[in-house]
């Protein structure tokens, strides 16, 4: 192989973001997590490397990421290393780009795989930890499933669907339970205007917050707000 092609293979390799393949074990679907594990790959130009040293670096980093992920779902390692060999074993199995490529399609989708069960397993804790997440962040108007399914490690899909079978209800209807249950509090024990409670509770648009409160409580903020008798004198001031 002519050194500058050497050199180019090296620079693509460099260029494989571990933080990728990280996030397609934690939070990635069993159903597109090969074609996703391609897509990063491609972006290497895995396919063309002919140094098998440089083949096993690619495959050691991808070994190294799904052992420590497969640990944090709580498979042992000794579970990991039965399956898949240890680090010292594997080179065998990354002896062709087919071979290599075949390996780590296969630890990725069994690592997602674990990842599932330890969910199924532990749903009530993990919606417990949803949960005390968004009690915490809940005025932060970015808040999403997104960020939320990151904090857990479960992907969105999964974390909506365990939200449903757990919650009875999906992390919106239950995001807004939590900012109106906070608005009403506010709106009984301060007597501060309604947009500026709107604000607090995560809703920077005060005509959507008062929306929601109504359809949640029937009233509107004002009308709950006067019905708790702690409004000052001056009530018609405060924002409609």
């Amino acid at each position: 192989m002519k050194t500058a092609e050497i050199v180019r293979e090296k620079s693509d390799v460099r260029q494989l973001d571990t933080a990728q393949i990280v996030g397609l074990l934690r939070y990635g679907r069993l159903d597109n997590c090969r074609q996703e594990l391609d897509r990063y790959l491609d972006e290497v130009h895995f396919r063309q490397l002919r140094s098998l040293m440089l083949r096993l670096y690619v495959g050691m980093d991808v070994y190294i990421a799904a052992r420590n992920a497969a640990v944090d779902f709580g498979v042992s390692a000794e579970k990991f290393d039965a399956r898949f060999g240890t680090i010292d074993e594997i080179s065998v199995r990354l002896q062709t780009i087919d071979s290599t490529t075949a390996f780590m399609h296969d630890m990725v989708e069994q690592c997602i795989r674990w990842r599932i069960e330890a969910a199924a397993e532990n749903g009530n804790d993990l919606i417990r930890k949803a949960k005390e997440y968004i009690d915490i962040n809940y005025t932060n108007d970015g808040i999403s499933l997104k960020s939320t399914a990151e904090h857990v490690g479960l992907s969105p899909t999964y974390l909506s669907a365990l939200f449903k079978r757990e919650m009875k209800q999906n992390f919106t209807e239950y995001l807004t339970e939590v900012r109106v249950r906070k608005a009403k509090e506010l709106l009984c024990g301060t007597s501060k205007l309604i947009c500026e409670i709107a604000f607090e509770v995560g809703f920077r648009d005060y005509r959507y917050f008062s929306q929601i409160f109504k359809k949640n409580t029937g009233m509107t903020p004002r009308q709950f707000q006067t019905s708790t008798n702690i409004c000052p004198d001056g009530i018609d001031n405060i924002v409609k």
